[in-house]
């Protein structure tokens, strides 16, 4: 039998762990997307690159031609909201769970934000759309979901502060307050994906409701705010490295005595916490496992590379100079591989964890994956962009975008010290019971030693 045609995007390893729990829809679905990323999206890459202007002000404006065909293509053969699971949003969603579209994440993430994009499977809109879906009223369902669905509007999703330390979300002082049928915003946000998109229409905006409430997750709720309302003002696209991630972007913003209806307010008040926790779980995942496919196309690109004859050195192959502490390319593939399979099968056994247990049933290892697989990635795209030579540093491959996007996820997803502590705080919890264990265990010992008349050596 020939093998499904996704091993050339992920591990065979991988896939033969999985495989049997791939419903055949999915399956099908699958060879769809690798057949639709293989004849539309990977064609379309370089094209999307050169349709954004150079110009600071035009690159802002633009909405790239050849993504809107490839968004158009895919949704017409039902290659579209991939993300949005059945199981957890029966009017909305796909028959596909939580494991079955890691596995499309992984694919997508082979070419850059045109992959996720071009099937409306594409942050913040993605975690967007999992909040409107599961906690929005239904007038915010129809005036705000159903277009986000349909690929019409875009959004962009408000919670990093510039002058408090964000990782704490308890910090943030944005105010909301309440006058009457309205809400009034007033706060300094910065790095809000999405918000220099021209077809974002909304801002999903956290901020403090409640400041005097006894319980400090109680005290935020979430807004939304259209983005043309008066008071909302775009500062500036914020850079990595040079990189401003036009025409999405990540941008620095104000809102200045904003007015929106009382209906905006999503969920109730003093909700926002369990909101973020709410959308902030299956989404990480699909980052982790886009940056997977990142780490493995860039893998390839250097395995090229250090083959290609017009490329040798001191009349060898890049690769055979093994003894090289710069490239040391006789075992980059083998360790690569190591450090892609790992974290590969450290996020889906994840994944199936959470299709069991749902999201809260695995903060632990989400957690883990979280600092874990973005490092990893790094680590093997900074090596390929070793075998590049100063061309893997310029605009000229996909590699310096790549790091540069990965380098910001162990920020954006939280700070990787964050996670850290909050997965060694969660395993503290585990030794009073652990403590118990070891004295029952005791007891037993002292028992059987006695039977035998003797004394522990250790």
């Amino acid at each position: 039998m020939a093998p499904h045609p996704v091993v050339e995007y992920t591990s065979e390893a991988s896939w033969a762990m999985i495989e049997d729990k791939f419903s055949p829809y999915a399956k099908e679905t699958l060879a769809k997307v690798v057949k639709f990323l293989e004849d539309e999206i990977l064609p379309a890459a370089k094209v999307a690159h050169a349709q954004l202007p150079d110009d600071p002000v035009k690159r802002w404006q633009t909405v790239i031609p050849v993504v809107t065909e490839l968004k158009a293509k895919a949704k017409k053969l039902g290659l579209w909201n991939l993300f949005l699971s059945k199981a957890h949003y029966p009017e909305f969603g796909v028959p596909l769970t939580n494991l079955e579209y890691a596995v499309i994440a992984e694919v997508l993430g082979h070419a850059g934000p045109i992959g996720p994009e071009s099937m409306n499977c594409s942050a913040p809109d993605t975690g967007n759309m999992e909040v409107l879906a599961r906690y929005g009223s239904p007038e915010q369902q129809k005036k705000w979901l159903i277009p986000l669905l349909n690929g019409e509007i875009r959004s962009a999703f408000s919670m990093t502060e510039k002058n408090v330390a964000s990782s704490d979300a308890k910090n943030i002082r944005t105010s909301i307050r309440q006058e009457g049928n309205e809400i009034v915003i007033n706060g300094h946000k910065w790095w809000i994906s999405g918000a220099g998109d021209p077809r974002t229409k909304l801002h999903l905006v956290l901020g403090k409701s409640d400041p005097n409430n006894k319980s400090e997750y109680n005290q935020q709720s979430i807004i939304i705010v259209p983005a043309d309302a008066p008071g909302v003002k775009i500062i500036r696209p914020m850079k990595v490295f040079g990189y401003d991630d036009a025409p999405e972007g990540h941008c620095e913003i104000i809102y200045d005595n904003v007015r929106v209806p009382l209906s905006n307010l999503v969920l109730g008040w003093g909700k926002g916490f369990e909101i973020i926790q709410g959308r902030l779980g299956p989404g990480r995942i699909h980052h982790c496992m886009r940056s997977i496919g990142a780490a493995q196309a860039s893998l390839n690109l250097m395995l090229q590379r250090v083959t290609d004859p017009s490329r040798k050195t001191f009349g060898k192959y890049l690769y055979e100079h093994g003894d090289s502490s710069v490239t040391c390319f006789s075992t980059a593939d083998s360790l690569s591989s190591q450090e892609l399979s790992l974290p590969t099968l450290r996020s889906l056994a994840l994944i199936l964890k959470i299709d069991k247990y749902k999201a809260k049933g695995a903060m632990k290892e989400i957690g883990i994956a979280k600092f874990v697989v973005p490092s990893m990635a790094l680590t093997v795209i900074d090596r390929a962009m070793q075998s590049f030579g100063a061309a893997g540093l310029s605009q000229d491959t996909e590699l310096a975008a790549r790091w540069a996007g990965l380098r910001t996820l162990r920020f954006a997803d939280g700070p990787d010290a964050v996670h850290i502590q909050q997965v060694g705080q969660r395993e503290l919890k585990r030794a009073p019971g652990l403590v118990k264990k070891a004295q029952e265990l005791k007891k037993k010992e002292e028992a059987v030693f006695a039977k035998y008349g003797l004394k522990a050596h250790l």
